[in-house]
């Protein structure tokens, strides 16, 4: 009889994939916030501190889509 384990919550987590996903969710959080806190007045280079962003990826992130 072979017995295999089942992926607990915290094998999940140190997968390298999760890892990968959830930074890829927070960082996608952090670029969805810049045009709020733009609006409350904050600058580029407030809110790149404040998000722990580069500078330059906050001003891409408030770049038109074209």
């Amino acid at each position: 009889m072979k017995t295999e384990k089942m992926f607990g919550a915290n094998e999940l987590k140190q997968t390298r994939f999760y890892q990968d996903v959830f930074a890829e969710g927070k960082q996608e959080a952090k670029l969805e916030a810049i045009p709020q806190l733009l609006a409350l007045g904050l600058s580029v280079e407030q809110i790149a501190q404040a998000l722990g962003l580069d500078e330059q990826a906050v001003r891409q992130a408030i770049q038109p889509k074209s």
